[in-house]
């Protein structure tokens, strides 16, 4: 849509001396001959310039903010601060403020530049509960981008609702952005930035700042996953700690009950702690960590005692249960941990063995602060290993007669705290001793899952009953055999002749057992597993010896829990380095996507045990590999002249049409997938398919592939999901990489045209222009010799034509030095009267000779304005220049008033009017309303782009008011006090 430009008139004024503005040496703009080149090219080179700044200004936040993030493991606070920092000098905002969903409220965990009174506000409220009305309100009802564009005529602010009045009235908000942190569609937090001034945000502005909160929920999760993390490799490492003390300390319960409260007491954060055994009915005091001396000379002198009705240890004795007071000087204020020893909150944990109370952990905290579940349950486990170590310590003091059961026990306890995460070891230490103490044959340890038994280990028995059970694999007991009946009872099968028929019994036609002891091993009441050892002959096996072998069972359940729990830390810490190797060669890669991705399908496949792995991506119908890991260079020639085929009959394109994971457990018995020729080059079974959305579209795949049918378990998907998102993080980047090149580019050829333009306008166009003028004027003026009438005309003519042109050349100087940021207000004292009235004066004789009504309205007593006058004098020429120009009959008008500080001006005509599509391009350079009235007046374009650069660099707005038929009405308000100059928006 083209706007309207200057005046140009054909007619000239009386002539009279005038005092000249000063004409600076400012880069010309345009030449006429090439006006086409220059309306295109200009707001072009605008345009690019601004949207690469504006993108390498976002990618570069962005890469601050990861970088915080890389560089802050399992600290929240310096990633917000960045993130905050990076959104509010990006989105040009004034303040920002990050909280995280704490309960029914919401905790300010990050501020930017807040104004005093909010500091002053978080300091006395740190949690807020935002009204349903409010903005934040809105945003946390419907979990979605609230943006107000002026806080002051939000309904909420109208119907004074308090937080939205102390952030318009003490902090000065106007403009307002809340974006929600989502994870799985549950808010956890809320992002939101503040103007100080009506103007709303941006689209790229608000998608930047969703940006940041994406990442903000990623760095909570990373946070928390590192906390739980550090947490259990804590509590592992007291396990272990207890662990070896046990082991060390065969016989001796003090450096083990020592040991216990000093990590229960470390790891909760308590106080101090204390450990009861009973006996009997009646407890005493066993050991204490930290506690005050007054209360452990008190425990000391009443020696055993029967706890009193309605004390904690009471209560545990009675109920057998976990006993949790937040503060015992309001349940137990009278009894002496309250009163001796300060205590506040508290926990009591039960001893129990075959739920019968052997004893009780207390831990004390000073202050009233509640234990969280983890912290209990990790109490739980140390009386559980209390219990434990008591009953090894009976059993180790009952069989210190038989050292070759102590030497037993102690070398499998040894292999246990030496073989971490290896079970082979420990099975086979266990097998050994239990064979050789129990004074059996050959031994054999099932593990048990589903319903299901495998052959796990096995000492000293026959080869046949191995090879026997290898070819088995997984095996349902018969009917009758042992492991049913120890599968059914769930206790000790103990007997002195298989209960079976021989020939149908492995053990005896194979191995020729006599006589067997099955021992279940229990995890909780879950069955795991169970233990054999058989003699060849037909002889009981003692109560002793099946003992040994529970003990035994029990210490194979820790081993394969401890394993468990070590190859889930190893494999978190596996998974935590691959992404973080990932993240750091995306951003040392970040042109180089090959590698990226090359790296990704390598981890997704070690991480997930896979033997092949794939990021396949659209190509024509079907898809191409675009990186490959685990095939062999025969499957890639193969593959380049087979692509994968979209629909159902790949996973590629299985998974792009349901836009979700994907998994076949076995491709053979899929009926519906079609490539079974890539299956049987590569031997492929199970397979998975992740996409590759970006803002919800696939715009790929992750495929994962294993030669044996065995499906891939949730934690290994959520993996390759990340790995996914990841992938679609890199393959974003280059792309904008590259266009981001491509525009640069541009930008820079446009740049070298522009500079040659303006080089060439400002020799061949301003200086033998001004020539003209001077020449013509001295010939007006008589200076070769009185002209004639008609030769005056022709002269005056002539001035008026090079003046008009002079002019247009100097509003394409004007706005390049606008947009290069050049052009610089003369702030000074000036009247809207005087500039009102110089502009009535200069275009009178206009309005004139087209006979119309000119006329100033001025409100009365207009204060002394502070800016630059001549400039203001400028932008009022150019809109009533217009309005004389396009009006043919009628009026125009000039009205001026002053309100609230503000100046408010307008000049209104009786024109032809402007519709409603030109209006929206009006003020735009090289624009004007396409229509036949405009081509025929003629003009550039730019007068009215000048104007609203010159009102914005004000601080003030400017804006039209029209209908087709009933004239437009250009109006403009800026400040009456300008201090300094404004950045055009």
């Amino acid at each position: 849509m083209k706007q309207r430009s200057k005046a140009s008139g054909k007619v000239s004024k009386p002539r009279r001396r005038k005092t000249a503005t000063p004409k600076r040496a400012i880069p010309p703009k345009a030449v006429p001959g090439r006006r086409s080149k220059a309306t295109t090219q200009e707001p072009e080179t605008a345009r690019l310039t601004r949207e690469r700044d504006e993108a390498l200004e976002r990618e570069k936040a962005t890469a601050e903010v990861l970088r915080v993030i890389s560089s802050s493991a399992g600290q929240l606070e310096p990633i917000f601060q960045a993130m905050l920092e990076n959104a509010v000098r990006i989105c040009g905002a004034n303040f920002g403020v990050l909280f995280l969903r704490e309960g029914d409220a919401l905790r300010r965990m990050a501020m930017h530049n807040p104004p005093p009174a909010y500091v002053e506000e978080h300091r006395r409220a740190p949690l807020v509960r935002p009204s349903a009305a409010s903005a934040h309100g809105r945003l946390i009802a419907t979990k979605r981008v609230v943006h107000i564009a002026d806080l002051r005529v939000d309904q909420a602010y109208r119907d004074a609702a308090p937080t939205t009045v102390l952030l318009v009235e003490a902090a000065g908000a106007r403009s307002y952005l809340g974006v929600p942190m989502l994870k799985d569609e549950e808010l956890i937090g809320t992002i939101i930035i503040y103007r100080q001034e009506v103007r709303p945000f941006t689209d790229m502005q608000i998608a930047l700042v969703q940006n940041f909160a994406a990442q903000a929920v990623i760095a909570i999760e990373n946070t928390r996953l590192l906390n739980e993390l550090r947490q259990s490799l804590e509590q592992q490492t007291a396990t272990s700690e207890v662990l070896s003390v046990i082991s060390s300390s065969p016989g001796e319960l003090e450096p083990v009950f020592q040991a216990m409260l000093e990590n229960a007491v470390r790891i909760c954060e308590a106080k101090f702690g204390a450990l009861y055994r009973i006996d009997g009915e009646k407890f005493h005091f066993a050991a204490e960590v930290g506690t005050p001396l007054e209360f452990v000379e008190h425990q000391r002198r009443r020696g055993p005692f029967q706890p009193s009705p309605g004390s904690q240890l009471e209560r545990v004795l009675r109920t057998r249960q976990v006993s949790h007071t937040d503060d015992a000087t309001v349940e137990f204020a009278t009894r002496p941990a309250a009163t001796l020893a300060g205590a506040r909150s508290t926990v009591a944990v039960p001893m129990l063995k075959d739920d019968v109370l052997i004893g009780a952990i207390f831990i004390y905290r000073t202050e009233v602060r509640p234990f969280t579940e983890k912290q209990i349950e990790l109490v739980k486990n140390f009386a559980a290993q209390a219990v434990i170590a008591i009953a090894n310590t009976r059993l180790l003091n009952e069989l210190r007669q038989s050292l070759e059961q102590q030497t037993a026990t102690a070398e499998v306890l040894r292999v246990i705290s030496s073989s971490p995460g290896e079970l082979e070891p420990v099975f086979n230490t266990m097998l050994e001793n239990a064979t050789r103490v129990c004074e059996a044959k050959f031994g054999m340890l099932f593990r048990y899952q589903g319903d299901r038994f495998r052959l796990e280990a096995s000492y000293n028995a026959p080869s046949a009953l191995i090879e026997y059970h290898s070819k088995r694999g997984w095996f349902e007991p018969r009917v009758g055999a042992p492991l049913h009946h120890l599968l059914q009872t769930r206790e000790v099968v103990h007997g002195n002749a298989p209960p079976v028929d021989p020939a149908e019994s492995p053990s005896v036609r194979l191995g020729g057992a006599q006589s067997s002891i099955a021992v279940p091993m229990f995890k909780d009441t879950d069955l795991v597993g169970a233990i054999f050892i058989y003699r060849q002959e037909k002889r009981p096996f003692t109560e002793k010896h099946v003992a040994l072998v529970t003990n035994f069972a029990a210490q194979a359940v820790i081993a394969i829990e401890n394993t468990r729990l070590l190859n889930e830390l190893r494999q978190s810490l596996q998974q935590q380095t691959a992404t973080a190797d990932v993240l750091k060669i995306i951003s040392r890669s970040t042109f180089n996507l090959q590698t990226v991705l090359d790296t990704l399908v390598e981890s997704a496949a070690r991480l997930c045990e896979a033997e092949m792995a794939s990021i396949n991506r659209a190509h024509g119908d079907g898809y191409r590999q675009v990186a490959m890991y685990g095939f062999t260079p025969e499957f890639h020639t193969f593959m380049a002249d087979h692509p994968v085929p979209g629909g159902t009959g790949s996973i590629s394109g299985r998974t792009v049409m349901k836009g979700e994971t994907i998994q076949v457990a076995d491709v053979t018995t899929d009926p519906d997938y079609k490539m079974t020729d890539v299956v049987k080059f590569a031997n492929i079974r199970t397979l998975l398919g992740v996409p590759l959305l970006r803002e919800g579209t696939p715009t790929g795949v992750i495929v994962l592939a294993r030669s044996a049918v065995r499906p891939f378990t949730a934690q290994q998907i959520e993996l390759v999901q990340t790995f996914a998102d990841q992938a679609v993080i890199a393959i974003e980047n280059v792309r904008l990489f590259d266009e981001i090149q491509d525009k640069s580019r541009q930008l820079e050829v446009a740049s070298q045209h522009k500079s040659q333009f303006l080089a060439n306008m400002s020799h061949e166009l301003r200086t033998p222009l001004n020539a003209i003028l001077g020449y013509t004027e001295l010939m007006a003026d008589g200076a070769y010799g009185e002209p004639s009438e008609k030769m005056l005309g022709i002269l005056k003519r002539l001035e008026a034509n090079g003046k008009h042109l002079l002019g247009l050349i100097n509003d394409v100087l004007d706005l390049s030095k606008i947009e290069a940021g050049q052009l610089v207000l003369e702030l000074s004292d000036y009247s809207v009267q005087d500039i009102a009235q110089t502009v009535r004066s200069t275009l009178e004789p206009l309005a004139a000779d087209k006979k119309l009504a000119f006329k100033l309205e001025l409100a009365s007593e207009l204060p002394a304005g502070h800016g630059d006058g001549r400039r203001l004098t400028q932008v009022l020429i150019n809109l009533v220049g217009n309005a004389i120009k396009f009006t043919d009959a009628g009026e125009v008008v000039i009205k001026a008033a002053a309100t609230d500080g503000s100046f408010h001006l307008s000049v209104r005509d009786t024109g032809p009017g402007i519709s409603a599509a030109d209006q929206a391009k009006l003020f735009q350079e090289f624009q004007q309303a396409d229509n036949a009235i405009t081509k025929k007046k003629g003009g550039t374009g730019l007068g009215l782009a000048i104007s609203k650069r010159i009102v914005e660099m004000h601080g003030g707005k400017i804006w039209v008011e029209s209908q087709p038929g009933q004239g437009s009405t250009f109006a403009f308000t800026l400040p009456v006090i300008v201090e300094r100059q404004a950045e055009p928006a």
